[in-house]
């Protein structure tokens, strides 16, 4: 599978709170910029990976409005924001074995203008669908526990008993994450804060105040994957899947009855990428971490192996995640301050551009190898390696 597939093209959408467009019509803005962006036409698509997250799009749904004439490949995974990574590891896997040439793996939804029109819903007694999440209710629901920052909560809760990690930590991660969203004039999130902007910001679920959890936007991201012999003749350089993994937690839907809550899917998945690609964590040079949460990073680095449990808040206060840092991450703003509502593909897209020299003001200047994550509810993992090279 080393370099057997890449990255070929990329779209995305207008990140917005409110887009005035269908989650099919910002799937296929994306899909159709993505294709372009690879230099191909939309006959040449003959596989699709749609999300589970949002509209439940089917690969048929593309097919009809895209005019392909030969599917040939298709998947929807459930995995949550790990689905992105996952999704491309599948299509990796289908263009290098011959059963597709060219798919793409799509997320995208109205994040944002969706929520609040539930609220107005539910504000006139119109019940809104139920959202199920993949919880174990005898014991984390009973308590009050129904939204993905509360599972996320817990585990930061555990990790500063274990490490001293410190709100601060969690602060200096935001704003990182919003410096670098002001480089970026697609990011909603764009105005600058600081350490005492962060610690001000109301309390939402200890320990996470407003500015460690990631905004919600309407938005859609697609990439092409190709087999490494067609990517050849791609529009653009293509950025090579050196390695790529899943994993899934113990316990993969329950937080409250996990052993080790230090131990993550991405922990699991890591190694496996890594030894794909011939690389260590301390080859990188450039990452791309989901965040849906200040405490992800954080978490992230020390399930990656890039530095030991309880070392990832040290880090990121010492400056090591920024732009001229050690080990610059989200150079896009991430899920906080950029957008949130694409399965972290607009992290892969970043990647890309980082790789292919055109990521603007927040470039890097040697951003080879790359890594991007993906983690979904409550802690399945993907870990994909890319390089130009």
């Amino acid at each position: 599978m080393r370099a057997a597939a890449a990255i070929t093209g990329i779209g995305e959408t207008e990140y917005s709170k409110n887009s005035g467009m269908s989650d099919k019509a910002l799937q296929l803005q994306a899909i159709t910029r993505a294709v372009a962006d690879a230099g191909l036409k939309p006959h040449d698509v003959d596989g699709f990976i749609p999300s589970s997250i949002g509209p439940g799009l089917t690969a048929e749904d593309f097919v009809d409005n895209m005019g392909t004439p030969d599917l040939r490949f298709s998947v929807t995974l459930h995995i949550g924001g790990a689905s992105g990574i996952a999704g491309i590891q599948d299509a990796a896997i289908a263009v290098s074995s011959g059963v597709a040439n060219h798919v793409v793996v799509v997320s995208g939804r109205n994040g944002s203008s969706m929520h609040r029109i539930s609220h107005a819903q539910a504000a006139r007694g119109i019940q809104a669908p139920h959202r199920q999440h993949m919880v174990s209710m005898e014991f984390e629901g009973i308590y009050g526990a129904n939204v993905p920052m509360q599972f996320y909560a817990l585990i930061a809760q555990r990790h500063m008993h274990l490490y001293g990690t410190t709100s601060e930590h969690l602060g200096a991660v935001a704003v990182t994450m919003r410096r670098h969203a002001g480089m970026n004039e697609k990011a909603i999130m764009r105005a600058p804060i600081t350490i005492e902007d962060h610690q001000a910001s109301r309390m939402i679920t200890t320990p996470f105040h407003l500015f460690d959890c990631c905004i919600e936007t309407d938005g859609a991201t697609a990439v092409v994957v190709s087999s490494a012999e067609r990517a050849a003749d791609a529009k653009h350089g293509p950025a090579r899947i050196l390695g790529i993994a899943e994993g899934h937690p113990d316990s993969p839907s329950s937080t409250a009855t996990r052993v080790d809550h230090g131990r993550v899917g991405i922990a699991k998945a890591a190694p496996r990428a890594f030894a794909m690609a011939g690389l260590t964590p301390q080859d990188l040079k450039l990452a791309m971490f989901y965040d849906p949460f200040t405490f992800i990073p954080i978490y992230t680095l020390e399930n990656l192996g890039i530095v030991r449990p309880g070392e990832g808040g040290p880090f990121v206060a010492e400056g090591n995640i920024g732009l001229g840092g050690k080990l610059p991450v989200n150079t896009h703003g991430g899920l906080h301050s950029q957008a949130h509502s694409q399965s972290g593909l607009n992290h892969v897209a970043e990647a890309v551009k980082q790789l292919r020299g055109t990521a603007g003001q927040a470039q890097v200047a040697d951003p080879d190898p790359c890594v991007v994550t993906g983690m979904g509810d409550f802690g399945n993992g993907g870990v994909m390696l890319l390089s130009a090279r």
